[in-house]
């Protein structure tokens, strides 16, 4: 079920083997059928790490909540001897350092013709660096308990770091290693090219899988953000060493460079910690431009078919830029539709009304170049017309008339109230900082946010639910057999 609190990326289908953890300004949306791939590697996940990172994880749990008022007077914009910037937030709550970074870049940066690029780099960058093999490096790792991640995102490339106070000087050197100097050894780049191929495989029988990449090719086309981070089943295999080195050597760049770290280590400290690890980054990245992009406007509806008891329905349309001015009146009245989980509206129709599906949910999802809302719900292959029935109605219902007064009361009240829960651990507040760097908001945004959210009156919130869901759904099914007829898919969006 979609979260409205927290922090993830736009298209949030960035998974990665070590943890699955999207950050997006505003919303915490880990939809499953959006992820990058829907398997784990067992062998990334040692009996001992596993014990020595629920060590971690307990210390992260421990570590007392922060009040977003608390958050934002702490917040120092670091910048280290050798001129790296970072948001830093210092905390001694517990021994423990979480940092979150990014590059600009992400899968959008792949070859029009090799999907997959990025997404294996992610994968391989810490199968052995340096002076240290596969095996040697991840014996490091397990041995300090260090948590150590990358995931391509389609804006960014990605990486995660969190490690005991004690061991901040290895955990920061093997990322260093892990950036600087990648191995993409032979065979180690089969091993893990054949279980991505693996886990696409699977996906060609997952009706979620399947409904997502046929809502991106219907939202975006041609578009890069119309392909999969994960690649495909003929892009993946002709990836080569040649290509992953060439992303490598173009995209991680000190001037795309973003980076939050939340944790017991003081300034100075940090600002050599930076230098060391980032330091010999080439100053520069060489992006390939990416155009703004318009979803395909609706209504549409397209429909794959796939013998399985559960039919999946995705929906969604355009959706609202993080910097537009109205963006957080769509955001609340997007709490009240789909969003807000047991209190949404879509929830009360589609499941306590109704009894047509265990759950129903909806979010709005922001990109560099576009923005979209998207939802997803599974029934009956019998029960899935009268399923889409009911959601078009809602939209339709909360478009022209948009929400009532107690409604704007009760979703300001609780996003307000929900974000100290969002960054109540080093890693949340991590997350957050970076995001916000990513989204462009000012430093003390975490203090203005509930300002903010009030500023939301009734008639926005009434103009945002026209906006949005005013020319209906992008409607993709996948199922045993057509609940409604099939409209044609236009191919290609308009860019900007």
């Amino acid at each position: 079920m979609a979260r409205e609190e927290a922090l993830g990326d736009g298209l949030p289908d960035q998974g990665h083997r070590h943890r699955h953890r999207q950050a997006r300004g505003e919303a915490f949306v880990t939809y499953p059928f959006l992820r990058a791939r829907h398997f784990v590697r067992a062998r990334h996940f040692p009996r001992t790490r596993h014990f020595a990172l629920s060590v971690v994880t307990g210390a992260a749990l421990v570590l007392a909540a922060i009040s977003p008022s608390q958050a934002a007077a702490k917040i120092q914009h670091l910048i280290s001897p050798g001129g790296i910037e970072a948001w830093f937030v210092q905390d001694a709550t517990v021994p423990l350092i979480a940092m979150e970074y990014s590059f600009a870049g992400g899968s959008a940066q792949d070859p029009k013709d090799k999907p997959g690029v990025a997404n294996l780099v992610g994968d391989l960058l810490d199968e052995g660096s340096g002076d240290l093999d596969s095996k040697t490096f991840h014996e490091r790792l397990d041995r300090r308990a260090i948590e150590l991640s990358f995931n391509a995102t389609r804006d960014t490339f990605r990486g995660s770091l969190r490690m005991l106070r004690d061991n901040k000087d290895e955990a920061f050197d093997l990322l260093r290693s892990a950036l600087t100097s990648p191995h993409f050894n032979t065979a180690d780049v089969e091993r893990i090219r054949s279980q991505v191929i693996s886990g696409l495989r699977r996906e060609t029988t997952n009706p979620t899988s399947l409904a997502s990449r046929k809502f991106l090719e219907v939202a975006f086309g041609e578009h890069p953000y119309g392909r999969q981070t994960n690649g495909n089943l003929d892009s993946v295999p002709t990836i080569t060493v040649a290509d992953m080195r060439d992303y490598v050597g173009r995209v991680l760049a000190k001037d795309g460079l973003k980076i939050a770290v939340v944790g017991d280590v003081d300034p100075a400290t940090l600002g050599k910690l930076l230098d060391h690890t980032f330091g010999s980054l080439p100053a520069k990245a060489n992006l390939t431009p990416v155009p703004d992009v318009e979803a395909a406007k609706p209504p549409q509806r397209a429909f794959v078919t796939l013998d399985v008891p559960q039919t999946v329905i995705t929906f969604g349309g355009p959706g609202v830029k993080r910097s537009d001015p109205n963006f957080m009146a769509a955001y609340v009245v997007n709490h009240i539709l789909g969003g807000g989980g047991l209190s949404s509206r879509l929830y009360r129709e589609v499941r306590e009304k109704r009894g047509l599906a265990y759950s129903v949910f909806e979010s709005l999802l922001w990109m560099e170049h576009s923005a979209i809302f998207i939802g997803n719900t599974g029934t009956r292959a019998d029960r899935a017309g009268d399923t889409i029935d009911a959601i078009e109605k809602e939209v339709r219902r909360i478009a022209e008339q948009g929400p009532t007064q107690k409604e704007l009361d009760e979703a300001k009240s609780y996003l307000k109230g929900s974000q100290m829960l969002a960054l109540d651990t080093s890693s949340k507040l991590a997350q957050a900082l970076l995001q916000y760097q990513q989204d462009k908001l000012p430093i003390d945004y975490i203090e203005k946010r509930n300002a903010i959210v009030d500023a939301v009156t009734l008639d926005d919130a009434k103009a945002a639910a026209k906006r949005l869901w005013g020319q209906g759904l992008l409607t993709v099914i996948v199922g045993r057999a057509p609940q409604a007829a099939v409209q044609p898919a236009a191919a290609t969006p308009k860019s900007n």
